[in-house]
């Protein structure tokens, strides 16, 4: 799982790469990446909670407990969800301008912003027929993963950056880089139909390409339409407070994106610069926490069917210490490359002056993965006990003070400072979240090896701040050694990352930190075979 991600996303990197060199980070680029976001932000509030959170502990279930295997159950829910999502769909591409104005700050509803307005709806159109594709490409892998075949899902995504990345070269091609006005302005009819489709196509490739792994998984879909008494309702009755979840999740978003798009509007940084620096922090975390939490659910959920507290309790509390022991260290050098790996990645084309505003956003975001991450794992020990109204109540009060830090931050801050206040918002947020979610799995289990954890985040810190440490003299060796420009930028990330990550494995060799070197130790034996 954590090597089809890293390839897919580094295949991403150079998708957003050649997209921030075609449209840029300002209102131009804004305009496409608002509306291509949308798929999955309404997927996911429509039906994304249901699918990722409540589906696979019950097909876990119905594959234990059915005589056929739990097969039938799946061809219910995979028709279900078929012809919910198909309605969703239609709905949603007639209804586009009204969908818009939820997610668009008042400022593009002007006079003199008609023409982005028209362009935002027009990729609204084409895009938000990926809603469909993307929840049958996730609930296709729900399926898949219930069956402990993870690896497939994770390398699906490369075929989507494939796609998009072809799209965008032939964008290129066709039309070049935005420049002086452009950078602002909306977007011919072409334009539009070349990035809107090309991004739908994307997603609907990553569904196709994973429908083969269904048969070599042992199991064939069949249409069923019997969906009344046969265990539907209870797993609604669970799904209804991780849909109340997930609302309250995007309401936060919402509030999000419309600060962000007017940041952008009013020509400071926006919902891209925003984005482009979440998806880089999302790497360690997709990498290291999702492919655990991902091979970690289907256990959690056989020690939680047998009533084996302690079972889930340790499952738990050893994951979320291999999690640490993985993102910490990433988070602490995170501040140190930031700007040279914008730079890289974002500091072509229509980009080439703006770049700095990503490494900034990056950088405020290395406290946030690592609170974010703690707290995704603890979900995981709720869902799997099938506590979903407790995680609402939990996300509640992350989204309240997301909601809150985010309007208080931006209050009164120039435009260009808009993106970096909406990331100490969303650290801020899941500090309180992460203690909360603690806190009550611990009740809940009756003790999370809390006094380990302690002992083992003292170690934790004490290597992770001589890595970054030695990291951080490093960066300064190579700015005074060579001049500014893109061969330093490439040896300040390589060093850096080398250098502390060698003084981090040392260091937790010798401090005797089991949680690393049984990482080690594991990749070890795969390279070697």
């Amino acid at each position: 799982m954590a090597a089809g991600t890293v390839v897919s996303r580094l295949s991403g990197f150079v998708r957003g790469a050649l997209l921030a060199t075609a449209l840029g980070l300002a209102l131009h680029a804004e305009l496409f990446n608002i509306a291509n976001t949308l798929p999955n932000m309404i997927y996911i509030l429509v039906a994304g909670g249901i699918f990722n959170a409540v589906l696979v502990p019950q097909l876990v279930r119905a594959m234990k407990n059915d005589p056929d295997g739990g097969d039938a159950y799946a061809h219910r829910i995979i028709t279900l969800a078929g012809l919910f999502l198909a309605g969703v769909t239609a709905a949603l591409v007639v209804a586009a301008p009204l969908v818009m104005r939820v997610f668009l700050s008042d400022t593009y509803f002007e006079p003199g912003y008609a023409e982005q307005l028209d362009s935002v709806i027009a990729f609204a159109r084409y895009c938000l027929p990926q809603v469909f594709f993307y929840g049958m490409f996730v609930l296709v892998g729900q399926v898949l993963n219930s069956r402990g075949t993870f690896g497939p899902m994770m390398w699906a995504p490369i075929a989507n950056n494939v796609v998009a990345v072809l799209v965008l070269l032939g964008y290129l091609a066709v039309y070049g880089t935005a420049q002086g006005d452009e950078l602002t302005g909306g977007y011919t009819p072409g334009q539009e139909a070349l990035l809107g489709l090309g991004s739908t196509l994307g997603i609907a490739v990553q569904l196709l390409v994973l429908l083969p792994w269904l048969k070599r998984a042992g199991y064939t879909y069949r249409p069923r339409f019997d969906f009344r008494g046969v265990g539907l309702g209870h797993t609604l009755r669970l799904g209804l407070w991780t849909v109340l979840f997930v609302i309250v999740n995007q309401v936060a978003y919402t509030v999000v994106v419309r600060i962000a798009s007017n940041g952008a509007a009013t020509g400071g940084t926006g919902y891209t610069v925003y984005s482009f620096a979440f998806v880089a922090i999302m790497v360690p975390h997709s990498i290291a926490t999702v492919s655990l939490a991902t091979a970690m659910l289907p256990r959690l959920s056989k020690h939680a069917a047998d009533g084996d507290l302690p079972g889930v309790a340790r499952t738990v509390a050893a994951t979320l210490r291999q999690v640490l022991a993985l993102i910490v260290p990433v988070a602490a050098l995170l501040p140190l490359i930031s700007h040279d790996a914008a730079r890289l990645v974002w500091g072509h084309g229509a980009a080439s002056e703006s770049y700095g505003t990503v490494g900034t956003a990056i950088a405020l975001f290395a406290p946030g993965l690592v609170l974010f991450t703690s707290h995704y794992l603890l979900l995981r020990g709720f869902y799997a006990l099938e506590r979903t109204r407790t995680v609402f109540w939990v996300q509640c009060v992350i989204a309240a003070t997301n909601i809150g830090l985010a309007l208080l931050l931006t209050a009164g801050t120039p435009p260009a400072d808009t993106a970096p206040a909406l990331v100490l918002a969303y650290g801020g947020a899941y500090l309180v979240g992460v203690a909360g979610s603690y806190l009550l799995l611990r009740h809940v289990l009756g003790g999370l090896d809390t006094p380990r954890l302690v002992r083992f985040l003292v170690r934790l810190v004490l290597a992770v701040a001589l890595a970054a440490a030695v990291g951080w003299a490093v960066r300064l060796g190579v700015d005074a050694a060579v001049p500014d420009g893109d061969l330093q930028a490439v040896l300040s990330v390589a060093l850096v990352t080398i250098s502390g990550a060698a003084v981090y494995l040392l260091v937790s060799r010798v401090l005797r930190i089991t949680e690393v070197t049984a990482v080690v130790g594991l990749l070890t034996a795969r390279l070697g075979r």
